[in-house]
């Protein structure tokens, strides 16, 4: 018996010292001659569970996905077997020939290095090629695929144009987040929006059905905006990125996944869509008129005034609206021509402008107000109005009517015309007072406060309170430094937030979305309070973490079973048990863990 013990042993050690001896880290790339512009995989696999993975510097490539990490165990015969993949989808900005250094992985104590890849990269610009980064049988690089979108791309300086982050997919999106919002620079842009007013809201994503290069998506805008280019030349839309956590479909591992519709596997996913080029004309110089201030688009004008009989010093308004679509909101203070005797005042300017798919539409009012100081017949001179609009590529003038007014006489105008120092001002009525001279007397106030006690302790309060609003500070910055710690503290009252959501579906009587609801509040819970992301969490690794935190083992079971409960009832109907029964059991699970840890 002691013999056969002894070769079992030895066998398990030569098996182990062979598998760790067929450890291999590899790089492969799903095209090594692209054209520029061409979307390729580039992908790293170990056959080991491995960690501290450090990708190659990608130079003379665009990174538009990755490094998406996927992972797979099998078992046969008792052996398991542990892959891992490491993969970027990356197009090739310039031609040439490219070598992309190794990449290094440590399984266990053990440093493995891939092989380098030599790429062939031609000059012809090609369309979004189909790539795969490993995740089963579903190609995610075929079906995600993030695009920025402009409705033209040649324009002229000050021409509205619109800019969509259009997304187009073939799988479901679990969780998503925007990473990087371009700037745009080079552009003055407004979002486009829902209302007016206060009301002005971002538009809700609309999901349709979409015929994209041959293959049909799931298509929603996410974004888009109102573009002016505030110079000529190109100008360049940098990528926009999100961060995604996609559910995709994995082989059937046996005849039961095939009979139950397989399996389904969550996979954080980084989509980046490729920069765009504007090209931006200046506006021509032949036929620019007179006082041309920059408005581009396609406007209209008129003008009015309220009175055109009134007294002196009584007022008079005077307005001007300019309508129509293009840079209205840049437009600056209009040049006018009031007669000498009118004081004019700078005008209120009033918008009532709408941001909609089409570009930027409204009205731009001017009210100026004007005050005749004599009398006399005036006359209010037309006001000139230019534009370019890009649609016949010239430039049109606009003029206002003019307007004649009559000033009376009123009785608060008064005229001096006989000063000390001979300078002749119209004094009216008593808005203008002289100035005393000689010498004046002061007296000091015996009652003053400068100089007593509570002056002097009133001017060190100042220092004593930004002191202790530094020591807040430094304080408060310490104490909400450690990020984890931070989502820890604050994982019970945002799983309230997840519960009232899933509350208002029981109240709905919503049955499948109040499950859902329940098992996102619970994981959303246990991932912040256990510094875990969404994507790594099941039901082993909170199990072994709570242990590890102290949380008692039937509070464990009691989680383990609702979170069973939740995922049985998004296929079969629950009956055993009351949708109040199972909210009231999340809420408890989520306090027990609150005390204990």
């Amino acid at each position: 018996m002691k013999f056969k013990y002894y070769i079992s042993l030895l066998l398990l050690f030569c098996t182990s010292t062979l598998l760790a001896q067929d450890l291999k880290f590899t790089a492969t790339a799903s095209k090594t001659e692209v054209s520029r512009g061409e979307r390729f995989e580039i992908t790293f696999a170990v056959n080991g569970n491995a960690d501290r993975f450090a990708p190659p510097t990608l130079a003379g490539f665009d990174v538009l996905s990755g490094p998406n990490q996927s992972s797979s165990m099998e078992m046969i015969n008792g052996t398991t077997t542990v892959s891992m993949a490491f993969s970027f989808i990356v197009s090739a900005s310039k031609e040439g020939d490219y070598t992309i250094p190794p990449a290094t992985i440590m399984v266990g104590s053990r440093k493995l290095t891939t092989n380098p890849l030599k790429i062939k990269v031609n000059a012809k610009t090609a369309q979004t090629a189909p790539v795969n980064n490993g995740a089963g049988d579903i190609n995610l690089g075929n079906s995600l695929i993030l695009r920025t979108v402009v409705d033209k791309d040649n324009v002229y300086q000050g021409q509205q144009l619109t800019l969509t982050y259009r997304l187009y997919t073939r799988v479901d999106i679990v969780q998503s987040q925007v990473t990087k919002l371009p700037d745009l620079t080079g552009f003055w842009n407004e979002d486009v929006t829902t209302g007016v007013g206060p009301q002005q809201q971002q538009p809700k994503a609309h999901w349709t059905i979409e015929m994209y290069n041959g293959l049909k998506y799931n298509v929603a805008d996410i974004k888009q905006i109102i573009l002016f280019p505030e110079r000529s030349g190109n100008i360049t839309i940098e990528p926009y990125t999100m961060d995604l956590l996609l559910r995709v479909p994995v082989p059937a591992r046996d005849i039961m996944d095939q009979m139950f519709g397989g399996r389904v596997e969550d996979k954080k996913y980084t989509a980046k869509s490729l920069p765009v080029v504007v090209h931006v004309r200046p506006l021509p110089e032949a036929g620019k008129p007179t006082g041309f201030a920059g408005a581009v688009g396609n406007f209209s004008i008129q003008s009015t005034i309220d009175k055109t009989s009134l007294k002196t010093n009584e007022a008079l308004n005077y307005k001007v609206k300019v309508t129509g679509s293009g840079n209205i909101k840049l437009l600056k203070e209009l040049t006018t021509s009031f007669p000498a005797d009118f004081e004019k005042y700078d005008p209120k300017i009033t918008d009532s402008v709408k941001e909609a798919i089409t570009g930027v539409s409204g009205s731009k009012v001017y009210n100026y107000l004007l005050i005749p100081r004599h009398g006399g017949d005036y006359k209010i001179d037309p006001l000139k109005f230019s534009y370019f609009n890009p649609a016949t590529g010239k430039y049109t003038s606009l003029e206002t009517k003019p307007f004649e007014v009559k000033v009376a006489k009123g009785l608060a105008e008064t005229n001096v015309t006989s000063l000390a120092d001979k300078q002749d001002v119209k004094v009216l009525d008593k808005d203008i007072r002289y100035i005393k001279t000689g010498d004046a007397i002061l007296t000091k106030d015996e009652g003053s406060f400068f100089g007593s006690t509570g002056y002097y302790l009133l001017l060190l309060l100042g220092p004593v309170l930004c002191l202790g609003a530094y020591i807040y500070r430094v304080q408060n910055a310490k104490y909400n430094s450690d990020i984890v710690k931070v989502k820890n503290r604050r994982a019970g009252k945002i799983a309230a937030k997840r519960l009232a959501n899933a509350q208002k579906q029981l109240l709905a009587k919503n049955t499948a979305a109040f499950y859902e609801a329940i098992f996102r509040g619970l994981y959303g819970y246990l991932g912040d309070k256990l510094n875990i992301s969404y994507g790594d969490l099941n039901k082993d690794i909170i199990a072994s973490a709570l242990i590890a935190k102290g949380v008692e083992a039937p509070v464990i079971t009691r989680l383990e079973d609702t979170i069973d409960l939740c995922d049985m009832a998004r296929y079969a109907p629950v009956t055993h048990i009351s949708e109040q029964e199972v909210f009231e059991k999340a809420k408890g699970i989520i306090n027990d863990i609150e005390n204990e840890i």
